[in-house]
């Protein structure tokens, strides 16, 4: 029987080491003299030190009550301490403005040590800060604001340096040391991959650093900080790694559409002309546009109709071409009449208005003979992460950094299906010769619960596995998947809402699902025009709600 590492009392800090031993094999020529001084002078201290440090590590915040930091396994914190403030890795007497002390007191306290001060004593702890904020504006220790309390306050002083250690880990800042945890109790399963020698999202110092910059400049801009100073420090960041050279497309362009919103055109224009995000290009056409540009509008949709850079692209400039020529003066571009489409009109009674309309319509036409299912975007991006899991999952160069990815991490580039065409190819090949079917059904079995970008579990039963395979038919299937190697961005969502089979007759019906006053959107529309296209049995229903549920 396995041993569940959670059973060690210490098994956090055996996370810890395990991520510094990765590190040292994986990155040591990367760790800066203070990175690599800090990993083998841990090592160096008690095990008792050691586990305090990384609770404080894993807990929120830099400021800790020593009377606060209790641990069975750690024992006698003032103890543990000693280590730490020796190597200077916490402090005792760092300096605090009177802000984040109220974050490290109890109101009894604050009364205790500022009570001669305090006007209102019966109020909140929000009332007094403004008031003391303005009388108290130096700051001090901890031991020098509250004398009159019998405690310690440790400051981790090297927060950002293990930030910087997290960072070359995980590739990113939002995952956390609660992976390990998640991962150990078996809530999360992620998918053994081979890493090798490039396999790094940070190949050098330089990438570390410009990694760390782009976050704080992300923290900034949501901090609400003028873009401005922003954007220009963005733009003069030197970067070699294609992935951070994403990054930042990506943050610019984020930072773009608030300009957008603010109505602030002239900086919105100035990040989408150098910016190469995908989507770029169709706001730099619409910001233009907007500004009355009309003529730089219609030459840059002009260029853009001749490669557009995915199909959403490409739905955006039918119709944007049109309204650039009329406003133009140009003669009126007919539009392409939509494709007839099947239609469902029912008038249903709502019983219950916290329930969907797409549960109303499935509860109707469902029969014991033709089940209904709400799959929504679920199914067909199941069916192929399944399927492709050897592509999806194969360990190339610059895709997967560490034991905690839920999939690659150029999942959405732009050359994520050529890099792995062999691959794709092999795996669709089973939809061929009908080896698909049992495929799928082992690889659910094998690979139930374990992270993947397209695998929805939760909306995977057995039974919607065993009735897919009987009546979707394996060229339709082909479609599907080739569709979503396209562009996965943009084509695994907008899928029809339910599926209907009949078993018996092998066959089945894809039902897209309009309430009241709702209507299709773009990613929808391309969806239906591609089954349509391919033959594929769709309706849309539209829904009114009957009297009596009124």
């Amino acid at each position: 029987m396995t041993e569940n590492p959670l059973d060690d009392p210490f098994y956090y800090l055996n996370n810890f080491m395990q991520v510094l031993d990765w590190l040292e094999h994986r990155y040591g020529d990367v760790l800066s003299v203070e990175e690599q001084g800090f990993v083998q002078d841990f090592r160096r201290q008690p095990r008792e030190s050691r586990a305090l440090l990384v609770r404080m590590v894993m807990r929120k915040g830099v400021h800790f009550r020593a009377g606060k930091l209790s641990y069975l396994e750690i024992g006698d914190i003032a103890r543990a301490a000693e280590p730490l403030l020796a190597a200077g890795w916490i402090d005792e007497h760092s300096p605090l403005p009177i802000e984040e002390l109220f974050d490290v007191l109890l109101k009894a306290e604050i009364l205790q040590c500022f009570g001669t001060v305090i006007e209102q004593p019966k109020g909140k702890k929000s009332d007094w800060l403004p008031s003391l904020s303005e009388q108290l504006c130096d700051a001090q220790s901890f031991s020098q604001w509250c004398p009159q309390l019998d405690d310690r306050l440790f400051t981790l002083t090297i927060m950002g340096l293990c930030d910087r250690l997290r960072l070359m880990f995980f590739g990113n800042l939002y995952q956390d040391w609660s992976e390990f945890v998640l991962a150990d109790l078996g809530i999360f399963t992620y998918e053994k991959v081979e890493f090798c020698a490039e396999s790094r999202g940070l190949r050098c110092r330089e990438d570390v650093d410009a990694c760390v910059f782009l976050h704080q400049c992300q923290q900034r801009f949501e901090a609400g900080e003028a873009v401005a100073d922003i954007v220009e420090q963005i733009n003069a960041l030197e970067l070699s790694n294609p992935w951070l050279q994403r990054r930042r497309g990506k943050l610019l362009f984020q930072i773009g559409q608030h300009c957008e919103r603010l109505a602030d055109f002239s900086t919105a224009l100035t990040i989408y002309r150098d910016c190469a995000y995908p989507g770029a290009r169709v706001r730099l056409i619409r910001v233009l546009e907007r500004c009355g540009e009309y003529q730089l509008a219609m030459d840059l949709a002009t260029h853009a109709e001749q490669t557009p850079e995915s199909a959403a692209e490409h739905q955006h400039l039918l119709r944007v071409l049109p309204r650039l020529r009329r406003k133009l003066g140009g003669p009126a571009m007919k539009r392409p009449a939509p494709r007839d489409m099947q239609r469902l009109d029912l008038q249903l009674p709502r019983v219950d208005p916290a329930l969907s309309v797409e549960y109303y319509v499935q509860a109707h036409l469902a029969q014991d003979s033709a089940p209904v299912h709400y799959v929504e975007n679920s199914l067909i991006n199941s069916l192929f992460g399944l399927l492709c899991w050897p592509a999806i999952f194969a360990p190339l160069p610059g895709a997967f950094f560490h034991p905690f990815q839920r999939g690659p991490v150029d999942l959405l580039n732009e050359d994520f299906h050529a890099r792995r065409a062999g691959l794709f190819e092999a795996c669709l090949a089973e939809l061929d010769d009908g080896r698909y079917v049992q495929t799928l059904r082992e690889r659910y079995v094998a690979k139930w619960g374990v992270q993947s970008p397209f695998v929805f579990w939760g909306a995977l039963s057995q039974e919607l596995l065993d009735q897919a395979l009987d009546c979707l038919p394996p060229e339709h299937l082909k479609h599907w998947f080739n569709r979503l190697l396209m562009d996965i961005k943009a084509n695994r969502a907008g899928m029809p809402d339910l599926i209907q089979f009949w078993p018996q007759d092998k066959t089945y019906r894809m039902i897209e699902v309009k309430g009241p006053g709702d209507r299709l959107q773009d990613n929808q529309l391309r969806w239906l025009e591609f089954c349509h296209e391919h033959q594929m049995p769709i309706a849309v229903c539209y829904v009114q709600w009957s009297e009596q549920s009124a």
